[in-house]
């Protein structure tokens, strides 16, 4: 899986999950409409309308696949409807120097990639919005448009998944022609035990 994007900054420290995608918001269990929700209580003032200095009201971020964050992305109660509202605005990964394990697991088991670089790249893309990055999820790397190619963490199997477009029932259902001849091995010796 390999893309090219502008990015979307969203310099704040500690976004939580609730300001991802506010709780009144997750009584669906439908991924549908959930974009138009994602940062509703920043981007919507109490009428409902658009905050104009809002950057993901801007028409750019329309079109961006990759958020740069502050620190400490996606902290707060485990909800899947973040990264799905994430997913749904558009947004193919998040950048940060860090993430909440249970936001970047759940990201992970829905497509969403959370990419951790270092702070000096971090501050170099915040320094930058609307920056041209390209992800290379094989190989992990971010490039910057300076042409510097950074590599970011991702275990194997969350990888594979991802690069397979499968999550983890998908995965196992890969491997039943295993688990069916294992399961007729296993029959036939306790067969041959029991006569």
């Amino acid at each position: 899986m390999k893309f090219e994007s502008r990015t979307v900054v969203l310099a704040v420290d500690n976004i939580d999950t609730d300001q991802i995608i506010p709780a009144r918001f997750l009584k669906t269990i439908s991924k549908d409409g959930l974009g138009d929700q994602l940062f509703y209580d920043w981007r919507y003032d109490a009428d409902g309308k658009p905050t104009p200095g809002f950057v993901l009201n801007q028409a750019e971020a329309k079109r961006a696949q990759v958020l740069v964050a502050g620190d400490n992305f996606g902290c707060g109660s485990s909800r899947e409807h973040a990264p799905w509202a994430l997913q749904q605005f558009g947004f193919r990964a998040i950048v940060s120097t860090s993430f909440a394990d249970i936001f970047k697991q759940n990201s992970l088991k829905n497509g969403l990639i959370p990419i951790t670089v270092p702070a000096d790249v971090h501050a170099f893309l915040l320094g930058a919005p609307g920056a041209v990055v390209k992800v290379d999820l094989a190989a992990q790397t971010l490039t910057l448009p300076d042409g510097r190619s950074v590599e970011f963490p991702i275990d194997a199997f969350s990888k594979h998944c991802l690069l397979e477009g499968v999550d983890e029932l998908g995965y196992i259902l890969q491997q039943e022609p295993a688990i069916s001849a294992y399961e007729a091995r296993r029959v036939g010796s306790v067969n041959t035990l029991a006569s």
